[in-house]
């Protein structure tokens, strides 16, 4: 905030003395935050060992306390779509981290952009598939940048950035000095304080790049963690600042006046990075991120999917903690609410449940179940007790039933003790997937089909404005005339890449049985013999020439089909074990079906 005060005194003088402490009748600021790959159990009101997070412990003392949010997928793409549209992310066409979501989407910056709220994206976005090269973290023309789906203003990255960022603003690469989360507050505030002056109510997103790997830090936040690793140093050291920046945010919104009324909403997109190493480009973190729960980041155990949470509106939300099971597909329904957005801003086939209840008092129990579906993995949460199918699960795979309040842990399998709540829960299930299954078709738009996404296309709940400079009037609406595009059989849509083929390759991979508890499966990998390139279990692939290009987060390894296929060999990481490495078997490439 070092440089932004000046900005803040210079409009707070007409203002300053003559502004009540909340205005009932106006409606609500509202700021959405998001860390990236942070834990469940990373925060200091949780009492992390080692961590020390006195302004997320200051929010969740002054506001509601969610204890059981959920992450509405366990990876970082389809959770920030089902924030923005309130749906389970297959719905939307983000199938897995990297995917695009289709622009015929309703998005909760529309219904706010509508409503009359001047609507920002500030820091990661990852809702588009485009990688761009040279210095343009996201470029005007990329289909799904934040401007083509409801923001008026955009300093944005398509993915990941760290200290001293090259963010875009607006389609244009501008760079920035110091920490990247303390940058993205700093940029918001000062938009916030510009709206201010004008009259305008704020809707804004602020989706941080921490604590996601690659790590990096300044040298003063990671002081504290001297006696851990590199790789943990330097995470919890991102989180430092990110804790800071929410600090100044508090305090910004507070110089501004408009605190009372503003909503600001703190959650994660996942849950934590696992405490075990999985290659050179994928450390395990220390201290535990998930503290007593089971999994981490792509589980649908809870650690991968229940993560911290804490809504603050002083005006309208007396200091509480709350158990209410809770997730991002929530926050849309729950905004129409608090805000007065238009019912029909979003797609009348959604997820989520308004929440706003939940700001007042405690229900005795939610009504309707929470779906969670990614990446071959399947959860449906019914209040205390989850059905699940862990990610990239065979077909033919048990599923697991827990009760997740009298066993967090997830150590004890009630599915012979009770048959019949898992055999009501898993003919819900299967009823929920044959609903998405349609909705992945295009069948809940009015086109009934998905279209195919170009630059300057009308998003499904308005035109998309020209992008606009801090404090410029907006311009005229553009459109565009969508054609249609084909899907193939199957789960997965044709999904179709700039300046690649469609996505035609996927591994399927057997997973192995462990009868010893103490050697449950954590993480599965696939390892190149030559070079030792790590790939994930989502080792999905597209097409470009020759090339099969990784579509997942941190894969840059291009390689020759024919080599790909030829040599490979599976790394088991088991708990217990370190980074004990077992060949076995032979990967099988098949089509997405």
């Amino acid at each position: 905030m070092k440089y932004l005060a000046p900005l803040l005194a210079t409009l707070l003088i007409p203002v300053v003395g003559c502004q009540p402490a909340a205005i009932e009748d106006a409606p609500p600021n509202v700021v959405l935050l998001m860390a990236d790959d942070m834990g469940w159990a990373q925060t200091g009101y949780y009492g992390h060992p080692v961590l020390r997070t006195p302004h997320l412990d200051a929010m969740a003392e002054a506001g509601l306390r969610m204890d059981r949010f959920y992450a509405g997928a366990p990876s970082c793409t389809p959770t920030r779509a089902t924030a923005m549209t309130g749906r389970t992310n297959d719905r939307t066409g983000a199938f897995r981290v990297g995917d695009s979501i289709n622009k015929q989407e309703k998005m909760l910056s529309t219904a706010f952009r509508q409503a009359g709220y001047a609507t920002a994206h500030f820091g990661k976005w990852h809702l588009n598939d485009v990688h761009p090269a040279g210095d343009n973290p996201l470029p005007a023309d990329d289909p799904h940048n934040p401007g083509e789906l409801g923001f008026d203003y955009w300093l944005s990255h398509t993915n990941q950035f760290n200290v001293d960022p090259v963010l875009s603003e607006n389609g244009v690469p501008k760079q920035f000095e110091g920490d990247s989360s303390e940058v993205l507050v700093d940029e918001a505030l000062r938009y916030i304080a510009e709206q201010r002056e004008s009259g305008k109510p704020v809707f804004a997103v602020i989706w941080y790049a921490s604590p996601h790997r690659p790590f990096a830090a300044l040298p003063e936040d990671e002081e504290p963690f001297a006696e851990l690793d590199d790789a943990s140093r330097t995470h919890h050291a991102e989180i430092v600042a990110m804790d800071r920046s929410i600090g100044t945010l508090r305090e910004g919104l507070r110089e501004l006046g408009i605190a009372d009324n503003t909503l600001v909403w703190f959650t994660s997109d996942n849950g934590g990075l696992p405490d075990i190493s999985y290659g050179p480009e994928h450390p395990g973190v220390r201290p535990d991120t998930t503290g007593h729960l089971r999994g981490f980041k792509k589980d649908f155990y809870e650690g991968g999917l229940r993560v911290p949470t804490i809504i603050e509106w002083p005006g309208s939300i007396a200091p509480r903690i709350s158990g209410f099971p809770a997730s991002t597909m929530d926050i849309f329904p729950t905004l129409i609410e608090v805000a007065g957005l238009d019912p029909e801003s979003i797609n009348a086939v959604h997820d989520g449940i308004s929440i706003a209840a939940v700001f007042d008092s405690e229900p005795a129990r939610r009504e309707q179940p929470i779906g969670f579906r990614a990446s071959g993995g399947h959860a449906w949460l019914d209040n205390d007790v989850k059905l699940m199918r862990n990610f990239f699960s065979d077909p033919s795979d048990p599923f697991e039933l827990y009760n997740v309040i009298d066993d967090p842990a997830e150590e004890r399998d009630l599915m012979e003790e009770q048959p019949e709540v898992a055999a009501r829960m898993r003919a819900e299930l299967d009823a929920w997937n044959r609903s998405v299954d349609q909705s992945v078709t295009g069948a809940d738009y009015p086109e009934g089909r998905v279209l195919p996404s170009q630059p300057g296309t009308e998003v499904a709940s308005g035109p998309r404005p020209a992008p606009q400079k801090l404090g410029a009037p907006a311009s005229p609406p553009a459109s565009g005339a969508p054609a249609p595009v084909p899907t193939l059989p199957g789960h997965l849509p044709q999904r179709t890449h700039r300046g690649a083929k469609p996505l035609v390759q996927r591994l399927s991979i057997q997973r192995p049985r462990f009868e010893s508890p103490d050697q449950e499966l954590v993480r599965l990998a696939i390892t190149d013999l030559q070079p030792p390139t790590v790939h994930t279990q989502e080792d999905v692939c597209r097409e470009e020439g020759d090339a099969l290009v990784p579509v997942d987060e941190g894969m840059v390894h291009q390689q020759r089909l024919e080599e790909r296929r030829a040599h490979r060999h599976y790394v088991v990481v088991v708990a217990g074990l370190g980074a004990e490495e077992r060949t076995f078997g032979q990967p099988q490439v098949t089509d997405p079906g």
